[in-house]
């Protein structure tokens, strides 16, 4: 069961990360997934091709980017 904290967070979706490690990047999300204890996890994959991991709660999605 894959529950998501934002309803606009979705494959596909432009991001921009607000907070943790990779505060400042920016990306399209990708594997959108609900670990065992609960917390929604993302990849993100930037405009050069890089990818990283982060947890939703950490973006802002679309238009409120």
């Amino acid at each position: 069961m894959s529950v998501t904290p934002n309803p606009s967070l979705r494959d596909g979706a432009q991001c921009t990360v607000i907070n943790g490690t990779h505060k400042g990047k920016s990306g399209t999300v990708r594997d959108i997934n609900t670990s065992k204890t609960g917390h929604v996890t993302i990849t993100v994959v930037q405009t050069n091709g890089e990818r990283f991991k982060t947890l939703a709660k950490n973006v802002i999605v679309g238009s409120e980017a």
